[in-house]
């Protein structure tokens, strides 16, 4: 529900007649997505009581009344996990077919300069479990386990110096061509955060708004996420986006109840009057 008011409402900005009916095809292709999702988890869930039988009058009969219900348990695993496989590559399918409408749909958008969530469940961590053994860390990882490229430091330091002395024009430009060299790196998330926060800075709230929408997507249980959501829903609030504006920022403290944000989101779900 919340992806699908957050696409809606980004989506819902001034666009020409004749896209109206791509508008639909996206909301409508968001609520098959999501439907398909909450069936998986609801068979995710349990629905009772264990029922395993191991009983047998000789020890060679119980043993073989185990082995017979770990095939059962090994087949049904199976058969789940390949279920799994097939919605997580048609969910990033479908979310990577959204992401590029969407693209289309916004003014000075660069297709090329959207960043690449990764596959629904994320499948490089499943491969490398299959190994029993994490992936090693590059000779030249930093703290936070994760590499830079050359030069990447550097670009990053340049448009956040832009950012922290005012310039917020130069900052999201900056920030633009960054993500576009550098879409999946280890500063990928802080220079989302910061150039959708530019983006607010300069007043244009519509830019803003996609921005702090990329930045909640690409990493939902980030550390920035929280503060996107509250970005997001101030910036629709702005464009007039007032039901939108007050059920994003309600979802601040659904989601992340302990970040000092909710009292952010709530003070600004106040200034809007939501109920």
């Amino acid at each position: 529900m919340l992806r699908a008011a957050l696409l809606a409402s980004v989506l819902a900005l001034p666009a020409a007649a004749q896209q109206e009916e791509t508008l639909a095809d996206i909301r409508q292709q968001l609520a098959v997505l999501r439907v398909e999702m909450q069936g998986l988890m609801r068979e995710l869930n349990t629905t009772g009581g264990p029922d395993v039988s191991v009983g047998g009058s000789t020890v060679l009969d119980r043993v073989n009344a185990m082995e017979s219900e770990l095939q059962r348990l090994t087949q049904a695993t199976e058969r789940m996990s390949f279920r799994i496989e097939r919605v997580a590559q048609d969910g990033s399918t479908r979310i990577e077919d959204l992401r590029f409408q969407l693209c289309e749909l916004t003014t000075e958008c660069d297709i090329a300069s959207l960043p690449n969530p990764g596959p629904l469940g994320g499948a490089t961590e499943r491969a490398d479990a299959g190994t029993g053994a994490p992936p090693a860390p590059a000779d030249d990882a930093p703290a936070g386990g994760a590499s830079l490229a050359t030069g990447e430091q550097a670009e990053f330091d340049a448009a956040k110096a832009a950012f922290d002395a005012g310039d917020d024009a130069k900052a999201a430009t900056a920030f633009e061509t960054f993500l576009a060299a550098y879409p999946t790196g280890p500063l990928s998330e802080d220079a989302r955060f910061y150039r959708a926060q530019a983006y607010a800075n300069a007043g244009q709230d519509a830019e803003a708004a996609r921005a702090y929408l990329e930045t909640f997507s690409a990493t939902p249980e980030g550390p920035r996420a929280p503060e996107a959501l509250v970005g997001l829903g101030t910036a629709l609030g702005a464009l007039g986006q007032t039901d939108e504006a007050c059920l994003t920022l309600s979802e601040v403290a659904v989601r992340f109840p302990d970040s000092p944000q909710v009292a952010q989101a709530q003070s600004a779900r106040a200034g809007l009057g939501c109920a």
